[in-house]
């Protein structure tokens, strides 16, 4: 049997980082933690950000949220 380890890309905490994320909160109004994800997911070039804490169908510098627990067709 083959073992199979899934790769989840991470991104280091760096301070240019945490700068990013400082702005994205104040900018948008958000949690610091938020605004960390938010960071990261810009970094790794990632479009969408699966959370239900923030808005859904909002764009936070061209990361899209979207709510996984809500039935919107969009």
């Amino acid at each position: 049997m083959a073992l199979r380890i899934l790769v989840i890309p991470c991104v280091p905490g760096t301070p240019d980082l945490y700068r990013r994320a400082v702005r994205l909160s104040q900018r948008y109004k958000i949690h610091p933690y938020d605004g960390a994800i938010l960071a990261a997911a810009q970094e790794l070039g990632a479009q969408t950000v699966y959370s239900e804490d923030l808005s859904h169908g909002q764009t936070y510098d061209g990361v899209k949220v979207v709510n996984p627990f809500l039935n919107h067709p969009d």
